[in-house]
């Protein structure tokens, strides 16, 4: 069997994560090319979560036949020595962190339904995560300058743009599944073939757009059209609704795009009429934490592991450049003018070529106006909370708060502030030493 180097280091952060660390390990133990040849490094502040992720990923080696080594260490500096690929699947403050960023806005009437991305709870998110990346990116530069850091962590749109602009560090690739699920979905409800379909797809994170969605060259927007107005059920979800007043079909769920937006949260007729699950996130979260718990009991037991390929974008990216197999996966990296009417500096989400040569980012061009509109009430919030982070600007987490529609569609700007401070002081441990005060 060839193998296409040595030994490929890949280095977990924040390895205690339910989800992703099983399904990259997964993957990765399944390429056969592989077999023989990878180091699983992991890394997480918590001895608990550490000692679950050797024991899974131990076992998910042993099941599969890879013959890994798995390392586990509270080392930083350890655990990126010689790395190739470092991914972040860091969650700063878990679950309590969480209820906080939930249950604080929810007394002054400000509705959510995930809180990780835009709004009161993705800048709060971002605050305490942007440090801990920064300090990743830090380290990095000084155990293995040449790896790429691949983010999974939210908020997506912040945290490469805080890597690159605050510690310096280019080789950050955050990845997502909404653009991919989004074109699967789209694929199927129209009946188009997947061999011969062809999108593109650009924005921001969890706020990108399909700007083209063809078959043999012929637009399928038409027929998308002809089979959401046939549809009153499809006709009540956010995204559609978004759809059908901008032109574009948006990439992310319902349940986060009803969050991004002035329209929808806090209506309650418009709660009912497209189903919005407030606080969606924490019902998530809870699952989570009895996934945690239910894994656990497998690990103790005798029985395999029930281990499927997820096809996890990490690990396709680190297929693609290990084996020179070249695949077209959406990443978010830093703008450069690869979408013309937006910002050189922020992290966009664009095509990217991923193989031999390295990852190759598509140019995009310019938005169509109304979507470059909307991207923008979105890139207000993203921006001043790493300008909030970076600078330690207590002035621009109030901003960030108040330019964010669904906050200011809800609350006056004292009760926005005050709500801010709240959530400074209970969030206080875990933000920038100049935010705690």
């Amino acid at each position: 069997m060839e193998h296409y180097r040595a030994v490929i280091k890949v280095t977990f952060f924040g390895a205690g994560s339910v989800e992703f660390t099983r399904n990259v390990a997964t993957d990765l133990c399944s390429y056969p090319e592989f077999r023989g040849g990878l180091h699983f490094a992991l890394y997480d502040i918590s001895p608990e979560r550490l000692a679950h992720a050797k024991r899974l990923v131990s076992r998910i080696s042993e099941q599969t036949g890879a013959e890994a080594t798995v390392t586990a260490t509270q080392d930083l500096p350890a655990a990126l020595a010689g790395a190739s690929y470092v991914i972040n699947e860091v969650q700063v403050g878990g679950y309590k962190a969480t209820r906080a960023d939930f249950d604080i806005p929810a007394r002054y009437g400000v509705r959510q339904t995930i809180g990780d991305t835009l709004g009161i709870g993705g800048i709060f998110r971002g605050l305490r995560t942007i440090p801990v990346v920064l300090d990743l990116a830090r380290a990095m530069h000084e155990a293995c300058p040449d790896a790429y850091l691949l983010s999974y962590s939210n908020p997506m749109a912040m945290l490469p743009w805080a890597a690159y602009e605050g510690a310096g560090f280019s080789r950050v690739y955050g990845l997502c599944h909404s653009v991919r699920d989004t074109q699967s979905f789209l694929t199927t409800l129209v009946g188009a073939d997947p061999e011969r379909v062809r999108f593109l797809t650009a924005g921001f994170n969890h706020q990108a757009f399909v700007l083209r969605f063809e078959q043999d060259g012929e637009s399928l927007y038409p027929r998308l059209a002809e089979i959401i107005e046939a549809s009153p059920e499809l006709q009540r979800r956010v995204r559609v609704e978004i759809y059908r007043r901008f032109g574009y079909f948006p990439t992310e769920s319902s349940e986060h795009s009803a969050e991004y937006v002035p329209w929808f949260m806090r209506h309650d007729d418009q709660i009912e009429r497209f189903r919005i699950f407030v606080g969606d996130y924490l019902e998530r979260s809870e699952e989570n934490l009895r996934e945690l718990e239910s894994l656990e009991r497998q690990l103790a037991s005798d029985s395999p592991l029930v281990l499927e390929s997820e096809n996890e974008l990490a690990s396709l990216f680190i297929h693609a450049l290990e084996t020179g197999t070249e695949r077209e996966l959406h990443v978010n990296i830093r703008n450069g003018g690869l979408i013309a009417s937006l910002p050189d500096e922020c992290c966009v989400e664009v095509p990217c070529l991923v193989g031999a040569g390295g990852p190759k980012p598509v140019p995009v061009g310019a938005l169509p106006p109304q979507i470059a509109a909307l991207n923008r009430t979105f890139l207000n919030v993203v921006e001043l909370t790493v300008r909030a982070a970076l600078d330690e600007s207590r002035d621009h987490v109030y901003q960030a708060a108040l330019l964010d529609p669904n906050t200011a569609a809800t609350l006056t700007t004292s009760q926005t502030v005050a709500m801010c401070d709240e959530l400074l002081a209970a969030h206080a441990d875990l933000l920038p030493p100049a935010l705690r005060r």
